[in-house]
């Protein structure tokens, strides 16, 4: 479980992430906590298990395909580059930036960030 947010006495609310894809899920107030947040989450995770007893790797142990990994750098370089330039903007506007350059500063982060935002785990083909 994740910690996010506060209420208003200032202790952190707990929120479970689906155990296969690390979504959120909705807080639920009876039954048992659901480790999954769809019937497709609970699959992939048996079947990776499954796969990973095959090739006799440890919980912490991933095989990712080098595409994959090669997509997820080239993702967070886009990132860091969109932080270093909004570092340098920032500094370069003085103690007072325009609302219209704050603005385009944070529109280039998230267009940098959505990618990995929106990054799904790809079953295997």
């Amino acid at each position: 479980m994740t910690k996010v947010g506060g209420d208003d006495e200032g202790r952190a609310e707990e929120r479970s992430r689906c155990k296969w894809c690390r979504r959120v899920m909705p807080t639920q107030k009876t039954g048992r906590p659901r480790e999954f947040c769809s019937q497709a989450c609970r699959q992939w995770h048996w079947v990776g298990k499954q796969r990973a007893a095959e090739l006799q790797l440890n919980e912490y142990e991933l095989i990712i395909t080098k595409d994959e990994l090669d997509r997820l750098h080239d993702e967070l370089y886009v990132l860091a580059c969109a932080v270093n330039d909004a570092e340098r903007d920032l500094s370069a506007a003085g103690a007072k930036p325009s609302v219209r350059e704050l603005q385009e500063i944070v529109d280039w982060l998230l267009e940098a960030a959505r990618p990995i935002r929106d990054r799904e785990l790809t079953p295997p083909q």
